[in-house]
């Protein structure tokens, strides 16, 4: 790989701390299905439910809501789905009165507390509304990781302004905590949807037969129909369960939310959906990306926990009211902490990652979801890095090159703040861009211990 300088340099910054701090707080709570174990569980609250009187279920719910009202937005309509989700696991649809039906849903409805454990790795990005702010000032949106019971991981908002003295200001989170919504109407893209199918090595012929029967643009009952109509026209071929269940999977992974059209983006949160985030969202990282034409799109990758093992996703929106959520598929769509480019590199997306968990790449693509080939950009040299490298953002592009912040793990898993400079432009024989200044050590003068964090 060549490089634009053969030798580098090694400095310390200095930083200063702004009296800016965020943290978490055990009060911030959503309400989330709560599933008591299986079936028999369910008929036996669903029985002892339906043997209160009217008067006994209207005191229960007004017990309920007194309590919990003021707490969450909507609730009845929140324990109204969730009646409906227990019914569905019992394959019940006899009538309850309206009370009765908000009484069983509070059953199977819990509190939780999105940041009772932390509230960390801040990613932001300018705010589409400029309006009313000081000349020289930028209102932002920051994305951070709220941490709660059992280390499950979700992503919420602040907003605020910077101003022209580089003070910042930042506005209150809302008292009532609002949890995106799944849309109903997500189209999915047959073109992306087969490659990403043939990608994770689904059984060809199956998914042909399949994807043949659709649109270009298709719902998630489109899909279902269409495997329907597959399996009547040839059960033979298309009998594999786990097939079908690999093409819904893919469905469910890549999904749209909404926000709901009263609530302020500070006070949305953005709770685990798909079978893949069970046990969290991790590390977003936002970027307000421009195109070619100018317009500007806000793209975050962040990291999918299910307890198991990891996988890279992207979000998507234009507005912060609809966010799409996709899988990134490809050989190199690994590990954690990709960060988009905030814009095309010699007409191709750009990304930095840590595929292998240990070292800085670069990787480029035509098609934004699908990663195929990457080139290491950094490794390891400094004792505060030994042990592994990772970004902190996407980089931000400056006259004297593209900016990248990086965080260096070493003795005592201790974390440290980096960073370099790396070439504007790329030279294409090797598709590179070329570090110029790496492993510049952030320290901070009013910290006991510089540098860590």
């Amino acid at each position: 790989m060549r490089r634009a300088f053969s030798k580098t340099t090694t400095s310390r910054l200095t930083v200063e701390r702004l009296p800016v701090r965020f943290v978490g707080d055990k009060r911030w709570v959503i309400s989330r299905p709560f599933n008591p174990g299986g079936e028999k569980r369910v008929r036996h609250v669903l029985r002892r439910v339906r043997r209160l009187s009217d008067d006994e279920a209207q005191a229960v719910l007004g017990d309920v809501l007194s309590r919990f009202e003021h707490r969450h937005h909507g609730i009845e309509e929140i324990l109204e789905e969730h009646c409906n989700k227990a019914l569905s696991v019992v394959g019940d649809s006899d009538h309850l009165s309206r009370s009765h039906r908000l009484v069983l849903g509070s059953y199977f409805t819990m509190e939780y507390s999105i940041a009772s454990a932390a509230l960390f790795n801040p990613s932001i990005v300018a705010h589409p509304d400029q309006s009313q702010v000081p000349p020289g000032g930028k209102r932002f949106i920051m994305s951070l990781r709220a941490t709660g019971e059992g280390h499950v991981s979700s992503i919420v908002f602040r907003t605020g302004i910077i101003h022209p003295d580089h003070t910042i200001t930042v506005d209150p989170p809302g008292a009532v905590s609002h949890r995106a919504e799944l849309s109903p109407d997500r189209v999915y893209d047959r073109h992306l949807f087969w490659r990403k199918l043939h990608d994770m090595a689904i059984r060809k012929g199956p998914v042909d037969f399949v994807m043949h029967r659709l649109p270009e643009q298709f719902t998630m009952e489109q899909l279902e129909h269409a495997i329907d109509r597959a399996r009547s026209d040839d059960p033979v071929l298309v009998q594999s369960e786990e097939t079908i269940e690999g093409m819904l999977w893919l469905a469910r992974e890549n999904y749209q939310l909404r926000l709901p059209d009263e609530a302020a983006i500070s006070e949305v949160v953005v709770f685990p959906q798909s079978e893949n985030e069970s046990m969290g969202l991790e590390d977003l990282r936002l970027v307000a990306f421009e195109e070619d034409d100018g317009a500007t799109r806000y793209y975050g990758t962040y990291t999918a926990f299910n307890g198991y093992r990891i996988l890279p996703q992207l979000i998507e929106s234009v507005d912060f009211r609809r966010i799409s959520v996709h899988t990134i598929n490809g050989a190199c769509a690994q590990n954690k902490g990709m960060a988009l480019f905030p814009r095309r590199v010699n007409g191709h997306y750009c990304m930095c990652s840590r595929i292998d968990g240990e070292n800085l790449y670069i990787m480029y693509s035509d098609i934004l979801q699908f990663w195929e080939t990457a080139e290491v950009l950094y490794t390891p040299k400094h004792p505060w890095e030994f042990m592994q490298l990772g970004n902190c953002g996407s980089p931000l592009e400056t006259k004297a090159g593209w900016l990248l912040l990086t965080h260096g793990v070493g003795p005592m898993r201790t974390y440290c703040i980096g960073v370099m400079l790396l070439e504007r432009l790329v030279t294409w024989t090797s598709r590179s861009l070329c570090p110029r200044k790496t492993s510049a050590r952030v320290t901070f003068p009013t910290s006991s211990t510089p540098a860590a964090l």
